[in-house]
């Protein structure tokens, strides 16, 4: 019987993801096909609930919906515990079991924007769901001793910092308001800025202006479709000290998931060429719509 993956998420259409762990299944040999499920958010117990058939390996889970996965799964990994939030969806027999893939890549996401320079110890979060907690989590289990979190809305903000109280009682912090003078004070202050809102990722738009970017600033947007947002534009013009696309992350976070689901590593140069055809292609495809 051929096996199933899903994408859960509302929406999916803009996901490189299919493309990327078909290209690992098919190398592998493994009898498996990856689909895309748009899945509104009533109807997302409902999915999760039908992934404890035979026929399923698992699933992903992206935006909005890896906050409310979490608690539709029987256990979750620690990373998922941690961060109340789950980006991958595994079965033990009819036991769904959740992980959250998205901590480990966005670590090696943020080691490799950094580089050979020291890794910055304070950090501006734009955002307060799944994507962000997963990169608060991290950022605080790297030793960082200074994160602030800004949402448009900023009870979810602070919802965000009230989960993390006890693992993040060694540094500050903080939820800030949405506020352009409070944010541009921040960013004068620190070195790492990331984007965890979709912001970005259906419209050339920035979640911030770009003319509250500080110079020198280390830029992780987690879109990585469109490869290069206006917030990743402005930053460049604004003299970053570099920038970054969330497609490393992707392409980590995939290669986890895969193995978690398989049992066997994943064969990564496959999915990252895979993830450079998608690239390539939707590029073209735009230019063709602009033309």
């Amino acid at each position: 019987m051929t096996k199933r993956v899903v994408l859960i998420g509302h929406p999916v259409a803009h996901s490189f993801s299919a493309q990327m762990q078909q290209a690992a299944f098919d190398a592998l040999g493994i009898d498996a096909r990856y689909e895309l499920l748009d899945t509104p958010t009533p109807a997302l117990q409902e999915t999760i609930e039908a992934l404890r058939a035979d026929e399923f390996l698992g699933a992903n889970v992206t935006i909005p919906h890896k906050e409310r996965a979490a608690t539709f799964v029987d256990r979750k990994s620690d990373d998922a515990a941690a961060t109340g939030a789950v980006n991958c969806i595994t079965r033990e027999g009819k036991r769904l079991i959740g992980h959250n893939t998205d901590v480990d890549a966005f670590r090696i996401s943020l080691d490799t924007l950094v580089g050979k320079q020291k890794m910055p110890r304070a950090a501006v979060v734009l955002g307060a769901g799944g994507a962000a907690r997963a990169a608060v989590h991290a950022l605080i289990t790297m030793g960082f001793q200074r994160v602030i979190v800004f949402n448009r809305h900023l009870h979810r903000a602070e919802g965000l910092v009230r989960h993390f109280a006890r693992s993040a009682a060694h540094m500050e912090l903080r939820a800030m308001p949405w506020h352009e003078s409070v944010i541009e004070s921040e960013l004068s202050r620190t070195k790492v800025l990331v984007n965890a809102t979709s912001v970005g990722l259906a419209s050339d738009e920035s979640p911030i202006p770009g003319e509250l970017l500080a110079p020198d600033l280390l830029v992780l947007d987690m879109i990585y479709n469109p490869p290069e947002t206006r917030l990743l534009r402005d930053a460049k013009a604004a003299g970053a000290a570099a920038v970054m696309n969330g497609e490393l992350m992707l392409l980590q976070q995939g290669a986890a998931a895969f193995q978690l689901w398989t049992g066997q590593p994943a064969p990564i140069d496959v999915m990252r060429q895979k993830l450079a055809e998608a690239r390539a292609s939707s590029a073209g495809q735009s230019a063709g719509e602009m033309a």
